[in-house]
């Protein structure tokens, strides 16, 4: 049993690449948490996509024990959160098990974008914030230009901000000081009913379902029977421990603490983030808040390559969403694909590492159809409807008008890129709202339409910046525009998978690098097949794949022309005849090689 005053409980939250993973693996380290020769890079990043990508994807905890300069025990609870924007929802959730956080910025770089929409979650949650500045043994660190730049940009009193280097671990016994002396301690009752908080769960092949929990009120013991609040599902409990970074099995858990519980979970719907646990008796009455569901931003379909193993990915999506509270799915069929599963994302690396992990942990070949928004289309009888998938688009005689969701995207960025980033913005049809200088960096605000951002923006962007820019967007809400949906016919029939929806005045382009691109990607047949670019009856683009053909008239030396014609034209008749019945088979790699052209 740890006393209340003895606990800390805090986050790291930075922009990607500041080091918070860095700075986590000290902390673990300096305080022999881990032996040394246990100790790795990234320690607290357990998936090889996290590693491959030098990215928290997932927020992760570990309790330290530490003994401060005045001679007591603390037990710290850390939480590692992610950087990146579209797993902002991850971050926000972390922050309510927590009192305190660690905002780390780099001395060399200073504020970026996620930088400030990290502290703004922290501070909604009431948090106490500590400024760190990492990397002050670089030469190029500018400790004193960074601190006025974190009071001037985000208001904070930068004025004993701890100077570290968390790679040579410079300056870490001040961060644990920090933390025990600047940070509040949790509060809580022992006495009251149980109250705890359902932080996070995954699925463990050998113990089945585990839930992370903070608990606020009350004790947690082993064997303990307990009920979800509002899954009203009731559980008795196998296994309490505590996470360093390994399971450390535990009696009893008390307010304040944060731990793990398995309880033979069978149904993975019991566990929703954010519910409340007490216990099944004298239980508490009132549920905590919970999180405010996450909303998707972006829509793809997934598909199994092989139709037998739909089963395989239903399991699958099952337990990854027990992880991931953050993606959504629902069922659908069709016809090209079988079926298969409609999923919501929070955007496109949120997309990739679904899809990655699908396919690593799960071991599935996926088909992945073109990545899409919802769009609002309002009927010409006054009735709304919610457009998921481009496929399902009402007859265009039925249509009043169609709105698309807009971005309010802030980016920040070095002087002498800012020319590239204000035209790339305004080729996608952006409309600036802001541009002002915080020292040597410009922040621009521009309204941009989604559906223009979701491809490849991030990328772009990068890459015109050469990697110096950062950039954060919050939703902002719908607005009108001249959308058209375009569909693919291949041998005059639709495609499915790769119908989108674009804007009338770019559609012709769009289209016209969409048939080249698929000319080259589809295999010839022994017919000839036209590839073509639709709106409604209209075709605007086209290009024909030529067949392959036998030489029918070889066996012909000399002799009469009128033969050799006669062997053509029924050659000709029967490739017609063929192209009339005939499938064409559109290889699995030019679904996705053709939405990536948006360049």
């Amino acid at each position: 049993m740890t006393d209340l005053a003895h606990i800390r409980n805090f986050s790291i939250v930075a922009h990607i690449d500041h080091g918070k993973s860095t700075l986590a693996d000290r902390l673990i380290q300096s305080t022999g948490t881990v032996k040394d020769r246990d100790m790795q890079e990234q320690l607290l990043d357990s998936m090889d996509i996290e590693r491959e990508r030098g990215i928290t994807i997932k927020a992760n905890s570990v309790r330290i024990d530490y003994k401060a300069n005045d001679g007591e025990m603390y037990v710290l609870n850390l939480i590692d959160t992610p950087g990146h924007v579209d797993f902002a929802y991850e971050v926000s959730r972390s922050m309510r098990a927590v009192e305190g956080s660690l905002l780390v910025v780099d001395a060399t770089q200073g504020v970026e974008a996620q930088t400030l929409a990290n502290v703004y979650h922290a501070l909604d949650a009431d948090h106490e914030i500590v400024p760190v500045l990492n990397k002050i043994d670089l030469p190029a660190a500018e400790p004193d230009r960074i601190k006025q730049q974190i009071e001037d940009v985000i208001g904070l009193d930068a004025s004993e901000a701890v100077e570290i280097s968390a790679k040579t671990g410079l300056g870490i016994p001040d961060v644990l000081e920090a933390i025990v002396t600047r940070l509040p301690a949790p509060k809580g009752d022992r006495d009251a009913p149980l109250k705890a908080m359902l932080v996070d769960s995954w699925y463990d092949s050998y113990l089945g379902v585990v839930v992370m929990i903070r608990v606020m009120d009350g004790v947690i013991r082993k064997g303990d029977r307990i009920r979800m609040m509002k899954a009203k599902a009731i559980y008795g409990i196998d296994k309490l421990a505590v996470l360093k970074p390994k399971m450390v099995d535990i009696a009893e858990l008390g307010p304040g603490e944060i731990g793990i519980f398995t309880a033979s979970i069978k149904q993975v719907r019991d566990t929703k983030v954010g519910d409340t646990i007490t216990h099944e008796k004298k239980g508490c009455e009132t549920a905590l808040p919970g999180f405010k569901p996450s909303i998707p931003v972006v829509f793809c379909g997934l598909f199994p390559v092989d139709a037998n193993e739909f089963e395989d990915l239903r399991a699958a999506i099952e337990k990854l969403s027990l992880n991931d509270a953050s993606f959504s799915t629902e069922m659908e069929t069709s016809a090209a694909l079988g079926f298969g599963f409609r999923c919501g994302f929070l955007g496109l690396l949120h997309l990739e590492v679904i899809r990655d992990r699908l396919e690593r942990e799960y071991d599935i070949d996926l088909i992945t159809t073109a990545p899409s928004v919802i769009y609002k289309i309002h009927q010409r009888d006054g009735t709304l409807m919610e457009l998921h998938n481009p496929a399902d688009m009402p007859d265009l005689t039925l249509i009043d008008h169609i709105e698309e969701p807009r971005i309010k995207a802030t980016i920040l960025v070095p002087d002498e890129y800012l020319g590239d980033v204000l035209k790339l913005c305004q080729d996608r049809r952006g409309i600036q709202i802001d541009l002002t200088y915080a020292g040597s960096r410009a922040m621009v605000v521009y309204d941009l339409p989604l559906n223009e951002v979701v491809f490849d923006f991030y990328d772009r962007l990068k890459s015109v910046t050469k990697g110096y820019a950062s950039f954060d967007y919050q939703m902002t809400g719908y607005r009108e525009d001249k959308l058209v949906k375009m569909q693919i016919l291949v041998n005059d029939e639709p495609v499915d998978a790769l119908s989108i929806m674009v804007h009338r005045d770019r559609a012709e382009m769009r289209g016209r690098a969409m048939v080249e691109k698929l000319k080259d990607l589809i295999p010839r047949h022994m017919f000839k097949i036209p590839i073509q670019a639709a709106i409604g009856g209209k075709v605007i683009a086209r290009e024909t794949l030529s067949a392959l053909r036998k030489d029918v008239t070889a066996k012909c030396y000399g002799g009469d022309a009128t033969r050799k014609r006669k062997l053509l034209d029924k050659q000709k008749a029967g490739k017609k005849k063929m192209r009339q019945f005939g499938k064409v088979e559109i290889p699995q790699e030019a679904f996705i090689s053709a939405l990536k052209m948006d360049s």
